[in-house]
């Protein structure tokens, strides 16, 4: 690819709610390939990543597949696993104090980030760093210097804070450290891109730049990339709101739950979750929006491709295979889990202990909407008590059988 060309791939999936910035960003990333080409250097890129829960989604990919773009562009990529930043937690996109972690549940969670990280990076490429390595050490007089860079005031700019100050919602006074501190984190690495979702908008365009230049260096710039939306495609994907797609799942699970979203979700996804380059994503929106693409091949096609990048190619088949098999030809998969019941549990209390649901809440309103069977037969009473063996389904894609023990 030549310069623009990089320059659009990379830019692909960006929102800054602002197209002055947008042109800036865009700008700012042609002049740095085109010194770096110059120079014959690649661009030094990070993304941070605070382990504030054990198990990653794909809405977490989204910034790990953007900085995959700039692997196989050539250029050097730093994962940067947030376990001192973790200790304040990000208030970013929160209307809330977030809770403080431990130091021990912060390395807890930070073990299982790496690795699953490399299902989208090249694990050859990929420079691991840890931020307490250096954020540890500062001093009451380094915060005293950063802090003077900033006003409360651009604090309260921001909507999270602005929210929470009108409606008389605490702000606590180490929250503002964090924006601080991540503009650290980037004049410890000096990199040329920092790459963040929309609720990083702040702490990369503002903090981050701010700080580099109070230390005399070139300010990077900022890839920020739209939040994906969940399964219901509506709201940010989330394990707590059970509108995820897990990272750590299987092959099938991962493309049964993208055969799942909205329709209207797809042309999201497709900028944020494959690795498809600009003129494949505007050809597959341009096929939904004139009808020339039906929206389940769409949808095949864009669960296929997620599925081979966080799996392989022959993952990706047979999940499409299974799929095919199992929900548009009306068959069971070959391969079901066996789960030994009492036959004294009601309904909704099998489906959390099989971990098939995350909350009973959750599988109350599957149940409410129909969405669980027996035997092929839609319950409705989430207290029915199992008292046989039988096959259990939840929504199109779950298959349990269930034997008395």
């Amino acid at each position: 690819m030549n310069i623009d060309e990089q320059v659009a791939y990379l830019m692909q999936g960006t929102e800054y709610g602002d197209e002055a910035l947008a042109a800036t960003m865009r700008s700012e990333l042609k002049e740095r390939l085109v010194l770096a080409q110059n120079e014959g250097r690649p661009l030094k890129v990070y993304c941070g990543y605070d382990p504030t829960k054990p198990d990653l989604h794909i809405g977490h990919t989204v910034t790990m597949r953007k900085l995959r773009q700039f692997q196989d562009l050539g250029h050097e990529v730093t994962f940067v696993v947030g376990t001192y930043t973790s200790l304040i937690g990000d208030p970013s996109d929160k209307n809330k104090l977030r809770p403080q972690m431990s130091p021990a549940e912060v390395e807890d969670n930070a073990r299982t980030y790496a690795e699953q990280a490399f299902r989208v990076l090249d694990r050859e490429k990929t420079i691991i760093r840890y931020n307490a390595e250096w954020l540890s050490s500062l001093k009451l007089e380094d915060m005293i210097k950063l802090g003077s860079n900033f006003t409360i005031q651009q604090f309260l700019t921001r909507e999270n804070f602005r929210n929470r100050w009108d409606q008389n919602e605490p702000i606590h006074f180490h929250e503002l450290f964090y924006a601080i501190l991540q503009g650290y984190d980037a004049h410890i690495l000096n990199t040329d891109v920092q790459v963040g979702g929309t609720d990083q908008l702040f702490n990369i365009i503002t903090a981050s730049r701010k700080v580099m230049t109070y230390f005399g260096q070139k300010p990077n710039i900022g890839i920020i990339l739209a939040i994906l939306p969940g399964t219901d495609g509506e709201v940010k994907m989330s394990k707590s709101v059970g509108n995820h797609i897990p990272l750590d799942s299987t092959a099938d699970d991962m493309y049964g739950k993208v055969m799942s979203i909205p329709d209207h979700a797809m042309p999201v996804y497709a900028k944020l979750v494959t690795n498809w380059m600009p003129v494949e994503v505007n050809q597959f929106v341009e096929g939904l929006s004139n009808g020339s693409l039906h929206p389940r091949d769409a949808k095949m096609k864009l669960a296929y491709e997620i599925v081979s990048v966080c799996y392989s190619l022959e993952s990706a088949q047979k999940a499409q295979e299974n799929f095919v098999a199992t929900f548009q030809k009306g068959n069971v998969p070959d391969t079901v889990p066996t789960f030994k019941i009492s036959g004294e549990d009601p309904l909704i209390e099998v489906m959390l202990n099989a971990k098939l649901v995350e909350s009973k809440n959750q599988a109350r309103r599957l149940i409410e909407q129909r969405g669980v069977k027996i035997n092929g037969t839609a319950v409705i009473d989430p207290f029915f008590i199992i008292r046989e063996n039988c096959l259990l389904q939840i929504g199109k894609r779950q298959f349990l059988h269930l034997k008395l023990d």
